[in-house]
């Protein structure tokens, strides 16, 4: 299995893990390490590659059933609700060993934790949920979770996803940042010559945008495009029928 470490000034007790699709038991076009058992793979293949990824792991991953919301899944919640997995976009937890999950092939996965550690968190942005408030959602969970923290004390990191070069959207998508209320949303929509309404979106501005307007400043990663490296991650823009990776954050005991 291959994985990568997220370059992040995290507390040390905050655990992160960044997966690729290498290392894991499924056919193409899903080769080999896809997570996602919801995108046509072969179920015991998949069920295989998780465990080979929980090995590596304190517990099994707080899957979530991701849908584009900008729902959060937080300790409290999921003892309310047992189903698994969880309707969510996103998680958080103050408990040691409770490994958070978000699984991408192109939206962008963003991690979290407050200055001591205590509190992590995960979310899964693509442009609908960050439009919408994912991100500004899961800040709020944390700190409802962390009482001393103010969001100036969180940290978050990118993953990779689709890059500004490879991001191509319609007026739609910018409309509708625009009525959202992000400041000079403009800056991150670029023109694509030639193709009247149609433009080269850059999502990890986008979400530094929405993290600054809600005072988080420290923001690590971003500008891993998963079109462009194919080797190692999986894109749903490039192929259309492919695979999911992870990226995992937790609090060590």
């Amino acid at each position: 299995m291959s994985f990568i470490q997220p370059e992040w000034p995290a507390p040390a007790r905050v655990r992160s893990l960044l997966t690729t699709r290498v290392g894991g038991n499924s056919a193409t076009p899903y080769d080999t390490l896809n997570l996602g058992d919801h995108v046509g793979d072969q179920h015991a293949a998949v069920m295989a590659n998780r465990q080979i990824l929980v090995k590596h792991l304190p517990s099994e991953p707080v899957w979530l059933k991701q849908t584009h919301s900008v729902q959060v899944s937080t300790p409290k919640s999921r003892a309310q609700h047992t189903r698994k997995p969880f309707d969510a976009d996103a998680a958080v937890t103050n408990i040691p060993n409770e490994v958070l999950v978000i699984m991408t092939a192109d939206c962008l996965p963003v991690l979290f934790s407050n200055a001591d550690g205590s509190v992590v968190g995960a979310a899964h942005a693509g442009w609908r949920g960050l439009c919408d408030g994912v991100l500004e959602n899961t800040v709020t969970a944390m700190l409802e979770l962390s009482y001393q923290s103010t969001a100036s004390d969180l940290i978050a990191w990118m993953g990779p996803a689709i890059g500004p070069k490879s991001f191509e959207v319609g007026d739609d998508v910018l409309q509708r940042f625009q009525e959202s209320g992000l400041h000079d949303v403009q800056k991150c929509f670029l023109p694509i010559p030639n193709k009247p309404g149609k433009y080269l979106a850059d999502i990890f501005q986008l979400a530094c945008d929405r993290l600054h307007a809600v005072g988080v400043t420290s923001i690590y990663g971003g500008g891993i495009c998963t079109v462009q490296d194919g080797g190692r991650f999986f894109s749903y823009r490039r192929d259309g029928v492919t695979g999911r990776f992870a990226s995992l954050v937790w609090i060590s005991q």
